[in-house]
C-alpha cells in the first residue's frame, strides 16, 4: 500500500495511460456468431424474434415495452441504429445468417476509461447456446483488448437474478446495489452493478475460451465443463 506525505493512504500510481478509444467497428467475427452493428437489414428477423409472444417476458426489465407494430419497431431499430452511446450491435447466428439478438456498449467514458455493457436482447433461440456466452467473449475483447478500457461494466435491475447470475457466471464481480437507483416503466428500480478489471480480464479470458472450445461439448451439444471464472 502507498502512502502520502500525510501518512494517508492512497490509490496505486498510474505513471502511464493511454486514453482508450470510442467503439467504431462493424463486425466482430466469432465460431459461432458474428456481431454486426445494428443496421436496417436486421430489422425484420428481429422483429420476428421480438414481437413473438414468447418474448415478452425478455421486455421486462427492459426500457421499452414490446412492439408488435412493425412501423414502431422499425423505427425502434432506426434510433437505435444512429445512436452513438449507446452504440448498438446485432448478434447474427453464423449457421444460418439470421439476427437472433441486440447488445450494447454504452456510458462510454475514455477519459476515465470505463464503459458497460448493456441493452442485452436475446431472443428465446439463443437463449443457453454457445452463442449466448461467445458473444459476451467477442465484446469483452473488443473492450479490453482493441479499445483498451480499464472497467467494464454491467448493470440491472436488482428483481433480475437470470441478469445478475448470468453476469456474474461471465466473470463479472458484484459490487454492490444502489438503492432508489431509477424510475422506469412507472416503478423504482434498484440497481446491481458488476465489474470487470483490466487486470482480471486475461484470466477470463482464458477460461471463456477453454469453454467455447468445441471439444468441450458432446455429441448432444452438452457443455463438458461449465463455464468456471
Amino acid at each position: 500500500m502507498r502512502f502520502n506525505a500525510f501518512n494517508q493512504p492512497i490509490g496505486e500510481q498510474i505513471t502511464h495511460f493511454d486514453k482508450p478509444t470510442l467503439p467504431n467497428i462493424a463486425t466482430l467475427d466469432g465460431n459461432y456468431c458474428r456481431l454486426e452493428k445494428l443496421s436496417s437489414n436486421h430489422t425484420d428477423d428481429l422483429f420476428r424474434q421480438f414481437s413473438d409472444p414468447e418474448d415478452a417476458p425478455n421486455w421486462t426489465y427492459l426500457p421499452d415495452d414490446q412492439i408488435k407494430d412493425y412501423n414502431q419497431f422499425q423505427q425502434y431499430i432506426n434510433n437505435r441504429i444512429s445512436s452513438k452511446d449507446p452504440y448498438f450491435f446485432s448478434i447474427i447466428n453464423k449457421t444460418n445468417n439470421e439476427a437472433i439478438g441486440i447488445i450494447a456498449l454504452l456510458r462510454i467514458d475514455p477519459q476515465k476509461a470505463s464503459i458497460e455493457v448493456g441493452h442485452i436482447h436475446y431472443a428465446n433461440v439463443l437463449k443457453r447456446t454457445r452463442i449466448a456466452t461467445e458473444v459476451h467473449y467477442l465484446l469483452a475483447s473488443y473492450v479490453f483488448d482493441t479499445l483498451g478500457y480499464r472497467r467494464y461494466e454491467w448493470k440491472c435491475d436488482a428483481l433480475n437474478e437470470p441478469s445478475k447470475k448470468a453476469a456474474q457466471r461471465l466473470g463479472f464481480k458484484y459490487e454492490g446495489t444502489f438503492r432508489n437507483h431509477l424510475i422506469y416503466k412507472n416503478r423504482n428500480r434498484d440497481t446491481c452493478w458488476l465489474s470487470i478489471i483490466e487486470s482480471e480480464w486475461q484470466n477470463i479470458k482464458h477460461n471463456y475460451e477453454m469453454w467455447l472450445d468445441e471439444n468441450n461439448f458432446d455429441e448432444s451439444e452438452k457443455q463438458l465443463n461449465k463455464l468456471s471464472i
